[in-house]
């Protein structure tokens, strides 16, 4: 795959922020050429493509299928396993996510709760610090709710909602 200058800028700005969310940075760079890709693309011409190991491909390829982003395709008259990544952004973002949620917001959600379980038998934690941890559970668990509920709204809705958010703020005041 032959990347153009404007390609190459996405490609490295995108393996830039997967370093900043904590992704690697080739599994980034990975997804965004398949991102870019019109067609699905095999190991050899993605390790090609970013210069970079035929191995490095394939450890980062089955960590992107974890998340659900890329899948197998298979060609006609190929042997070789060819990749390809999701195109619609939104449904990139909510597998994202719940990804994230599920590796990261739940288990926090389970140390809040066994927190406050714990609270009653804990004579040593300060209350107000006590109520903070209860607040944080709060938030996060009313944050979680919202997310559950906005997943669940079709899309052009979604779109409509993102694009009246000043003016629905506006109406709630």
């Amino acid at each position: 795959m032959k990347l153009t200058p404007m390609m190459e800028k996405y490609v490295l700005h995108w393996g830039e922020m997967g370093t900043r969310w904590g992704v690697n940075r080739t599994i980034a760079q990975i997804h965004a050429v398949l991102f870019l890709s019109s067609e699905a693309l095999h190991a050899e011409e993605i390790a090609e493509t970013l210069s970079i190991a035929r191995s490095n491909v394939s450890t980062s390829i089955k960590e992107l299928q974890s998340w659900g982003l890329v899948k197998l395709v298979h060609v006609l008259g190929d042997r070789r396993d060819h990749f390809e990544s999701l195109k619609d952004p939104w449904e990139m973002s909510f597998i994202i996510l719940e990804q994230r949620k599920q590796r990261e917001i739940d288990p926090t959600l389970s140390v809040l709760r066994e927190c406050l379980l714990e609270e009653k038998h804990d004579q040593e934690t300060p209350k107000d610090i006590k109520a903070r941890i209860a607040s944080v559970l709060e938030f996060m668990e009313n944050m979680t709710s919202w997310y559950d509920q906005m997943k669940n709204v079709p899309r052009p809705i979604l779109n409509k909602l993102v694009q009246y958010g000043p003016k629905v703020i506006k109406f709630l005041k």
